[in-house]
């Protein structure tokens, strides 16, 4: 990897340690990080965990610039302890001279480290928050109680300690905080950061990857004859997948032959089961196609083959700052989308025209489905509009280019004033 001349005023070259581990399939970070915002001089070493990194060769090369990897242990608190140290070890050691900048990511503590050795280095120092994932893991310890015992203690004392380290000390003494959505951005100024101290970067879409053009329909035969609506992504018990099987149910009087896909799963076996069991409740359990998580490129292709994208986000505190990607996706494909009234989600159908905001409710969802299906011309133009959005406002390139000028603006303006100072 060719680094950006450290006197190059339009290049920077980052330290950016995130909790993902490597690979990471999050778009935000191996599509941001690593193909677009290098083309305009934003470069970086992500330094995280794999699971089959070796000590004697710790770094790869990946398109942002060099992976530092290392193990980490299959407990989840002895991997958050061994991740801290290899990640103070890192940051301990590292050469100030190569980099412009220490970046941390969703991580509290870690970025109590990054920022003092940022300002013991003279280089600046940027915090990424995606999801305020000490919100959520406090909540997680109070939906478990006391009786978790370990299960609730840990999150509970972890979540409320990175909150005060993150609010008290990271974000205002951060030199910028990158946050997720315009949404996120308004709470935490709520919460006191200044609104010029925080960009929103929401998620977008590479649509040099996905797109009609290059994305086949699936050659699925249990697809042939059915009218398939379709949901790309997790069946967690927070996403309340169980509302489409009522919509599906209502949506059956209407359109007989109508087919669920579901591409995605969830990680607990228990709640997998408990949702099938809804589908038989909702008498749909045969008009439902699990796929199970697959690659994205055959997730895709599932996605081609459906009339309809359907995106439910359950609204509330944590979820109402995400950014859905599938929205993304389904624009980029093509499709008319049918989604609840995130904050994000609503924005976006708003300002693009590309498909119907409901309430989360499965009669609602079944309305504008069944009135889309009997409208071929309005789910086209919906097609139409939603992929002209996501490629004028929501491609990856556009968004890089915005964040790589952000970026550039930030370390000359903090030169500045440190120069002043």
């Amino acid at each position: 990897m060719d680094y950006p001349d450290s006197t190059n005023k339009n290049s920077l070259h980052l330290l950016y340690l995130t909790e993902e581990a490597w690979p990471t399939y999050r778009p935000d970070v191996v599509t941001l990080f690593g193909k677009y915002l290098p083309r305009y001089g934003i470069t970086c070493d992500l330094v995280t965990d794999h699971d089959i990194a070796e000590a004697g060769n710790p770094a790869i090369s990946w398109g942002g610039g060099n992976a530092i990897l290392f193990k980490v242990p299959s407990s989840r608190a002895g991997r958050y302890l061994v991740k801290f140290w290899h990640n103070l070890r890192i940051l301990s050691t590292m050469d100030a001279k190569k980099y412009d900048a220490i970046q941390v990511r969703d991580m509290s503590l870690t970025a109590l480290v990054g920022l003092i050795v940022a300002r013991l280095r003279g280089v600046q120092f940027f915090y990424w928050l995606s999801f305020p994932h000490s919100e959520s893991q406090i909540n997680r310890a109070r939906m478990r109680g006391i009786k978790g015992g370990v299960r609730f203690w840990f999150p509970l004392v972890q979540g409320i300690f990175g909150k005060w380290l993150l609010h008290r000390i990271v974000f205002p003494n951060a030199d910028h905080v990158f946050v997720q959505t315009r949404q996120m951005q308004k709470v935490l100024e709520t919460q006191g950061i200044p609104m010029s101290q925080m960009t929103p970067v929401p998620m977008g879409v590479d649509t040099e990857a996905v797109g009609r053009e290059n994305i086949q329909p699936a050659n699925d035969p249990r697809l042939k004859g059915k009218r398939v609506v379709a949901y790309l992504g997790t069946l967690d018990p927070n996403r309340q997948i169980e509302v489409l099987f009522h919509m599906l149910a209502l949506c059956k009087q209407a359109v007989p032959d109508i087919l669920l896909v579901l591409v995605g799963d969830t990680s607990e076996a228990a709640h997998r089961d408990w949702l099938q069991q809804e589908a038989s409740r909702w008498g749909v359990a045969d008009d439902v196609l699990w796929t199970g998580w697959l690659p994205a490129s055959e997730a895709w292709s599932y996605m081609r083959a459906a009339e309809i994208g359907l995106s439910p986000i359950p609204r509330g505190y944590l979820l109402d700052m995400g950014s859905p990607t599938k929205a993304m996706e389904y624009m980029a494909l093509g499709l008319p989308i049918v989604a609840n009234d995130n904050p994000d989600q609503a924005q976006v159908l708003e300002e693009s025209g590309a498909g119907i905001c409901t309430p989360l409710d499965g009669e609602a969802f079944a309305q504008a489905v069944v009135g889309l299906l009997n409208s071929p011309e309005t789910m086209r133009r919906m097609g139409i509009k939603g992929r002209e959005y996501a490629v004028s406002k929501r491609d990856y390139d556009s968004i890089a280019r915005k964040v790589a000028a952000d970026f550039l603006s930030l370390d000359r303006s903090i030169a500045s004033v440190r120069s002043a100072t």
